[in-house]
């Protein structure tokens, strides 16, 4: 049986239900919530309102989630409002990335550290990383380090490392376009098995889907332009998850409800070993313009009934699809 120290094993389980499945929500958006929130509302969003917005979320819906990915700058207040029980994530890096620098370079809280993100509440630490395996290697060389230190933290202090790593490649365009996604499905597999190395400490791997699902033909999301079949789509799926040597649990990457969900039900006809989602936008993102326009009280009688909604619906494929979190050991791991 495979071995875990006890405060991962303990924090992974916390942030997972009694089936070992993670059903987690996101509310770790900072820059891009409030720009959404004051396009919306054609006025300025002051910290006081997000931190407004992501409590809201964060009540309302916890009941139906096993954890909450917050942020620490406008975010934990919110968690004092989380339902008994539910597991919480914390974002160490900055939000965003310094356009002029090439190469999209990751950079961490200045004022935060593994042991005070656990001081703060923290079951398990979060790292986004826009990754290119194909980049300069001077570039990932910097990212493979960063990558190794956060992991060296976390086992220093005992906790989960939870990454999310984000495919791009500035010479293919708009990772919204039709050239990238042909080649997302190989991005998304070399970076699964590059952070599933021992070296990086990474726990649980939060990915993207291997495929952009507008341009896969015989959805409901299809656009009209192909790059694969659904038939393609599934084995994409296949070949990422057999890349992972880490437990795995996908992200909405800010699609639909509907259309995450018809994601997830592809991954389940797929057979591939997910292990649950950290899903955001795609829950909670209609209910910005209500926020925006009617304030929070409208924002949380919207999300009791069409966010918890869309959060039970997606739970409903989790109970047929995912995977409990240790089925990539083959049995649960023994907490050493």
């Amino acid at each position: 049986m495979a071995k875990m120290s006890k405060g991962k094993h303990a924090g992974i389980q916390a942030c997972a239900d009694d089936k070992g499945v993670i059903a987690a929500a996101a509310m770790d958006q900072r820059g891009s919530l409030r720009k959404t929130i004051a396009k919306a509302r054609g006025a300025d969003v002051s910290d006081a309102e997000l931190t407004e917005f992501k409590t809201a979320v964060t009540k309302v819906l916890t009941p139906h989630a096993s954890a909450i990915l917050m942020d620490v700058e406008y975010g934990l207040p919110a968690l004092k409002a989380r339902a008994p029980g539910t597991g919480v994530l914390l974002a160490y890096e900055k939000s965003g990335y310094d356009t002029n620098v090439k190469g999209r370079l990751p950079d961490l809280l200045p004022e935060w550290s593994v042991r005070s993100l656990v001081e703060a509440g923290a079951d398990a630490i979060k790292i986004l990383l826009y990754y290119n395996p194909f980049d300069d290697k001077a570039i990932n060389a910097i990212k493979h380090a960063y990558i190794e230190r956060i992991g060296a933290e976390c086992a220093g202090v005992d906790v989960p490392f939870f990454l999310e790593p984000i495919a791009y490649d500035d010479a293919l365009g708009d990772e919204k376009g039709l050239e990238f996604a042909k080649a997302k499905p190989k991005y998304v597999a070399a970076y699964m098995e590059e952070f599933s190395k021992d070296r990086y400490g990474v726990d649980v791997l939060k990915v993207e889907m291997p495929f952009n699902i507008v341009y896969v033909e015989g959805t409901s999301a299809f656009g009209g332009t192909a790059a694969y079949s659904r038939a393609q789509a599934i084995a994409d799926l296949k070949s990422t998850a057999q890349a992972a040597g880490k437990p795995f649990i996908y992200l909405s990457a800010g699609v639909s409800d509907a259309v995450f969900r018809e994601s997830l039900e592809l991954a389940a006809e797929a057979g591939v070993p997910f292990s649950g989602v950290l899903c955001g936008r795609a829950t909670w993102q209609d209910g910005i313009p209500v926020y925006a326009k009617q304030g929070v009280k409208a924002l949380e009688d919207w999300l009791a009934d069409r966010g918890v909604a869309n959060i039970e619906s997606l739970n409903q494929v989790l109970a047929k699809a995912a995977k409990p979190w240790w089925t990539i050991y083959g049995a649960e791991p023994a907490a050493v």
